[in-house]
């Protein structure tokens, strides 16, 4: 495969800047007609979940294209579903750089990002323009506060998105759980989270009688959650009718690193390290829904094995993101045939 080659050139520069000739490379090939280079054709398995159809389980997560610039590219990758964002209402530049660093010994990433993005307009416009979404493929949007809105006000930035997003989504995720958003894990508490639950599932039903459709919700929570926490939410997602739930985020956990070039940096810590605490998580969290909610695992999937323990563990999707970065578009064929595999046997 030819991406081996590509991940050794692009990892001798800075991670942010690695990040955006990557991106820009997938479009190239995409637009020449040559992503059948670096990818390969990926097993149809489809699946319903949130009362939508996926032509495959294996999706791509929140954070690699935040403003929807990539969206045909990575379709042509094969993923079953995209998810892009992590959007806010107004345009931010995020954290500082460097603020994206790698950890190849244990294939993992740290990032600082702070929802750096253009704004949800911005992304409704790439959305338009995408044939993927016109084509009828799943393209989750992925929604946030800005850094500047107090977390009191938070809600008010969450309905903001919402609101404009809904028409153009096949179904919305609300990130309460990025580290790297001041006090933003704090919506994540008990009366935070219902008020926060109850004000969005209000709106997501005023917008499904104005638009004559009802685009899914999920929630998206941190791996760094204690038992109760994890009972708690799962009750709340119950009571609220959501319909979905997205386990787990980065970690602010740094097991697994200790010691490594860039270990120690500050942020959300994502791939390998992440694998056990981010499905024990998830694992516990089924238990507690005891399957009225469908479960999206992500956190750690480097092959199609550990997709495939995330569906043991209770998942009925699964998403790749610095899985993506490390063993590139293989990737995601490996994790189709696999789960194609796992879920036939489960029929």
């Amino acid at each position: 495969m030819l991406y081996p080659l590509i991940r050794k050139l692009i990892f001798n520069l800075d991670a942010e800047t690695a990040h955006g000739i990557g991106m820009n490379g997938i479009d190239f090939l995409n637009a020449a007609g040559f992503s059948c280079l670096v990818a390969k054709k990926v097993a149809p398995c489809p699946v319903e979940v949130m009362g939508l159809k996926f032509p495959n389980p294996v999706g791509l997560a929140a954070g690699l294209d935040k403003n929807g610039d990539h969206i045909d590219a990575l379709a042509s990758l094969g993923f079953g579903f995209i998810e892009i964002g992590t959007i806010t209402p107004r345009p931010q530049d995020g954290n500082p750089k460097p603020r994206l660093f790698r950890i190849p010994e244990a294939q993992g990433i740290i990032n600082r990002m702070g929802f750096n993005n253009a704004g949800v307009d911005r992304l409704l416009d790439n959305v338009r323009r995408a044939q993927f979404p016109k084509k009828g493929g799943i393209l989750g949007i992925n929604i946030g506060k800005n850094a500047t809105t107090p977390i009191e006000k938070a809600a008010d930035d969450y309905l903001i998105c919402l609101d404009k997003v809904y028409n153009d989504a096949s179904y919305v995720t609300v990130n309460i759980s990025s580290p790297n958003t001041k006090n933003l894990r704090e919506l994540q508490k008990d009366e935070a989270l219902d008020d926060l639950l109850s004000q969005l599932k209000a709106r997501q039903l005023k917008l499904a009688d104005q638009h004559g459709k009802y685009v899914p919700m999920a929630l998206k929570i941190a791996p760094d959650l204690d038992d109760e926490q994890i009972t708690a939410i799962a009750d709340a997602l119950r009571r609220h009718r959501f319909d979905g739930v997205i386990a787990t985020n980065t970690t602010l956990s740094r097991e697994g690193v200790e010691g490594l070039p860039n270990g120690a940096e500050t942020g959300g810590l994502s791939g390998r390290p992440v694998f056990r605490k981010s499905t024990d998580v998830q694992k516990k969290l089924a238990a507690a829904l005891a399957g009225e909610l469908p479960i999206i695992g992500v956190g750690g999937i480097l092959s199609g094995e550990d997709a495939a323990e995330k569906i043991r563990a209770g998942a009925s999707l699964v998403q790749i993101y610095s899985g993506f970065i490390y063993r590139g578009p293989e990737l995601v064929a490996e994790v189709g045939e696999t789960l194609a595999n796992v879920l036939r046997k489960n029929i």
